[in-house]
């Protein structure tokens, strides 16, 4: 098993070959069913397990974005399921504040105790939001907010894709923007949306994601957009951010000692384990209750949350 040992230039990581494909498999298989590339779930892994801390990791991060996130992206092109209004208006946003968020994380948070309470406070919101939507949704029932389609069993595979939603796009204006998908119509404020992602962008920058994990979520509570609908524009937009970052941290300079280009082997292991578990959470995410993704989902990021502030509930 030694003989697999690798040290990864970059990072300084030493770990098994089979290590960074394997866990971005697992984390994008669950997470790619609700619109997350699994870079948000990555990155404490490498900073947990791997001991991977510095600026470069946030880089290293995206990189597996580039690789991972075209094997969901096909998978709801190909279903006829890809929001692409949606996700023009979050690339607009989370683009220029990705530029902002690079700036923040390389002169203002290379110190790895200060990211990682960036990081736990990250985490935390964006798990509270999940878990909070869950419960709204859960009250409101069947009141104003869109449903989701019908899910059917892995039985009925083939009439569910014979006959499966297509998004339509209504209306487009500087004001509003209107969808149709199985049936229910989904409207949404553009200038709302546009700070939204903005925002997304600024944090996604700093943290070393695309934004989609933030984004994903916060469309579902703050817009009431279903995750059918949220989960491709997400993982479209998540690409198109994540090369952006990735040319940043790679040609702009940083702080003399604090390397922030990213360790590509690495990352490019992890983005080759992160292609097939998005292409394969992709295909099955029909077969899941939209409930038990956000539950699940809600629960993680809370738990890595903690682990992450527990120092400051110690005076560490």
């Amino acid at each position: 098993m030694d003989t697999l040992l690798y040290s990864f230039p970059v990072s300084n990581v030493q770990t098994w070959l089979w290590t960074p494909p394997l866990a971005a498999f697992g984390i994008s298989l669950f997470t790619s069913m609700v619109g997350v590339s699994g870079a948000f779930l990555l990155l404490p892994f490498q900073m947990s397990w791997l001991g991977f801390t510095g600026p470069a990791v946030s880089a290293t991060n995206l990189v597996f974005n580039l690789v991972a996130t075209p094997g969901g992206i096909y998978r709801y092109w190909r279903e006829g399921r890809m929001a692409w209004p949606v996700a023009a208006i979050i690339l607009a946003g989370t683009v220029p504040g990705t530029l902002a968020g690079w700036f923040l994380r390389i002169h203002y948070l290379p110190d790895p105790q200060r990211f990682r309470i960036f990081a736990g406070a990250m985490l935390l919101y964006v798990g509270g939001q999940v878990l909070y939507g869950l419960a709204a949704h859960r009250r409101r029932r069947d009141g104003a907010a869109p449903r989701r389609p019908p899910r059917t069993s892995p039985v009925s595979s083939t009439r569910w894709s014979a006959h499966a939603p297509v998004l339509e796009t209504v209306q487009i204006d500087p004001r509003r923007i209107a969808l149709r998908f199985g049936g229910y119509s989904i409207s949404f404020s553009l200038p709302a949306m546009l700070a939204l992602s903005l925002a997304v962008g600024i944090a996604g920058g700093i943290y070393g994601i695309g934004g989609g994990a933030i984004i994903a979520p916060l469309c579902v509570v703050l817009f009431r957009l279903p995750v059918y609908v949220v989960a491709s524009a997400a993982l479209s937009a998540t690409l198109v951010t994540s090369a952006f970052g990735v040319a940043l941290y790679s040609l702009l300079p940083g702080p003399t000692g604090a390397p922030a280009a990213p360790d590509w082997s690495l990352g490019l292991l992890f983005g080759v384990g992160g292609f097939a578990g998005m292409y394969c959470g992709a295909r099955l995410q029909r077969f899941v209750p939209e409930t038990l993704l956000k539950l699940g989902l809600g629960a993680v990021l809370l738990l890595l949350a903690l682990r992450y502030l527990a120092p400051l509930a110690t005076g560490l």
